[in-house]
């Protein structure tokens, strides 16, 4: 599987509860944190949904 690294780069502040679910989830906490993840449909459907709160690193 390859992986992909996840970079958080707008606030959660204002956020529907879902969208800060799947933040904390991906191990998301800060801005600007990193983590890396394998690409799996599951976590591609997590990233579509919170896509304007993240960049994608390849």
């Amino acid at each position: 599987m390859s992986k992909i690294k996840i970079k958080q780069v707008r606030s959660r502040i204002g956020r529907p509860k879902d969208q800060k679910r799947t933040l904390d989830a991906l191990g998301l906490r800060k801005m600007h944190q990193v983590v890396e993840h394998n690409l799996t449909p599951q976590i591609e459907g997590m990233l579509n949904k919170i896509k304007h709160l993240v960049k994608i690193i390849e």
